[in-house]
């Protein structure tokens, strides 16, 4: 799933909400119940699996929800609805649910309540559309004649070609089953969603926070440990890890700039730094003026040429993070630091001013040059240093633009109203290097943000999805990111560690592959 998430001034009252929103009691306990108290952001859109890209629905989406497979703290897919997923002939799965699974509201979980699901994200073009463009009659708005109910326990899907990775991406949230009531009225269900997951929503309070509570109805690997989790959505997180500090909050996945240097050493065994699949970048859109064709190639690569990323890594990081050498994170199966082109990563001011004057030959460039971001998740530190030494190598105007939260800046990238670059990345949604790339990059992927195209890309894709093995699919994957250090659809920066901590109340407490807590895990102590 998507990671779309220098400090906006924000006014008393709405800080004073973002506080009350925090103060929940000694470790969470009090008024709101016994629950493990955690951090979190708004959500951009109801909460819909197949509508949902971004990392303040997603992680209550996944706790509210289970999908034919589920991923351990490693990344390795397991089985949770599903008990058997066979491949008959070359490209067509057999899927079998187990017994005896049912949706929070008792009504079974069935095969057609998979299908139909698959069916309207693909039929209504929601934001995870394109997770499903491997399905035999694939187009958008329609629904796919390669999914088939057998019987209530058991339906088939087959797929336009071989792609053996497919099982291991149906743990993904736009693969979540949906009940028959969901169809009802799309809109007011994810305000008020049904579970088939560890855990069942209680309260969304908008912009403020969310509590989700055990659902007994539940019989998968996940069984929650706690009486339930609240996500309190903070305005920064400087007044989190406060929290955190004074034990008001049980559960903390991001530090601030400010506690960069000294969490590892107030929080002691209790920090947390951990690599993690997390890749982070800053996209310029394929529409901005002076980006596009040639010019804009060379600008793209002037900008990358500009960034001291090993600066900005050891001085606002602490080390925290590591410079980018692809697209993707090291911690994926085939991963690679040698890929040809990656050379534009380095940090490089003499070729940077070179090329930059090369383009300016072309169209002169006026105006200034932002990169958005959102305050409340800690961004203007690397902001600040990275528009710094692009302003500084270049001679232009290069600024920060924040936003004061996350909903309002994914707003704006998803309804293409934005006006400059903007901060983007990836957490993974499946242990696989498809996974960085496609979604971002391929045409029309579902977090295609930049609304990047290239031919040769996506036939390089398509190639390495139909790979017989994962070695020869993750040798084209790599193929394929040759392409993007040509146009570089998005600048990268660097992999990031999982850094956070937890409170002395809580015990059990595991971050997983993908950087979000196994909150169904945690015990209060």
């Amino acid at each position: 799933m998507t990671l779309k998430k220098t400090i906006a001034v924000l006014t008393a009252a709405a800080l004073a909400v973002g506080m009350a929103a925090c103060s929940s009691g000694s470790g969470g306990s009090g008024g709101d119940g016994n629950y493990i108290v955690v951090n979190g952001s708004e959500p951009q859109h109801p909460l819909l699996p197949g509508d949902t890209n971004e990392n303040g629905g997603g992680r209550i989406i996944d706790m509210i929800n289970s999908g034919l497979m589920y991923y351990d703290a490693e990344g390795k897919a397991k089985k949770d609805l599903a008990e058997s997923i066979e491949l008959e002939g070359e490209k067509t799965y057999r899927i079998t649910l187990k017994d005896g699974m049912s949706f929070s509201d008792d009504t079974p979980i069935k095969a057609d309540n998979f299908v139909k699901a698959w069916n309207y994200v693909v039929e209504h073009d929601q934001l995870g559309s394109s997770y499903f463009e491997s399905i035999q009659g694939y187009e958008s708005g329609k629904p796919m004649e390669g999914l088939k109910v057998v019987d209530d326990k058991t339906f088939t899907v087959e797929l336009n070609q071989p792609e053996a990775d497919f099982p291991n991406r149906l743990g993904y949230t736009a693969f979540f089953p949906l009940p028959d009531s969901a169809f009802d009225d799309m809109d007011a269900y994810g305000e008020k969603p049904v579970s088939s997951g560890p855990y069942k929503l209680q309260e969304w309070s908008h912009n403020e926070s969310a509590t989700i509570v055990p659902n007994d109805s539940y019989k998968g690997d996940r069984k929650a440990q706690n009486e339930g989790v609240k996500f309190v959505f903070y305005p920064q997180l400087d007044p989190a890890y406060a929290d955190l500090l004074a034990g008001q909050l049980d559960v903390l996945d991001a530090v601030p700039d400010s506690a960069m240097t000294s969490f590892q050493q107030e929080l002691g065994d209790r920090a947390v730094n951990e690599s993690v699949a997390l890749f982070q970048s800053f996209t310029i859109p394929q529409k901005l003026e002076h980006f596009s064709g040639e010019e804009g190639k060379l600008r793209r690569q002037a900008i990358s040429l500009a960034i001291n990323r090993e600066e900005v890594t050891e001085k606002i990081f602490n080390k925290t993070r590591t410079p980018a050498k692809d697209f993707t994170t090291p911690v994926a199966e085939g991963y690679s630091a040698d890929i040809a082109g990656n050379d534009v990563l380095a940090y490089n001011p003499e070729k940077a001013k070179e090329l930059w004057a090369k383009a300016d030959e072309m169209s002169p460039f006026t105006g200034e040059f932002s990169i958005a971001y959102n305050a409340d998740g800690g961004h203007q530190g690397w902001v600040d240093a990275v528009a710094n030494s692009i302003k500084n190598t270049l001679g232009i105007e290069a600024v920060g633009n924040p936003y004061p939260d996350f909903k309002s800046l994914r707003d704006d990238i998803t309804n293409r109203t934005i006006s400059g670059a903007f901060r983007s990345g990836w957490q993974g949604d499946y242990p696989g290097l498809g996974n960085f790339l496609a979604p971002l990059y391929g045409t029309g992927g579902s977090s295609n943000d930049g609304d990047y195209s290239n031919p040769d890309f996506d036939a390089k894709l398509k190639e390495a999805a139909s790979a017989k093995t994962s070695e020869e699919s993750n040798a084209l994957y790599n193929q394929s990111q040759e392409t993007l250090f040509k146009d570089l659809p998005a600048i990268p920066l660097w992999y990031a560690n999982v850094t956070g901590g937890y409170s002395e109340n809580v015990s059990n407490v595991d971050f997983g592959w993908n950087t979000t807590p196994l909150y169904y895990k945690i015990t209060r102590k």
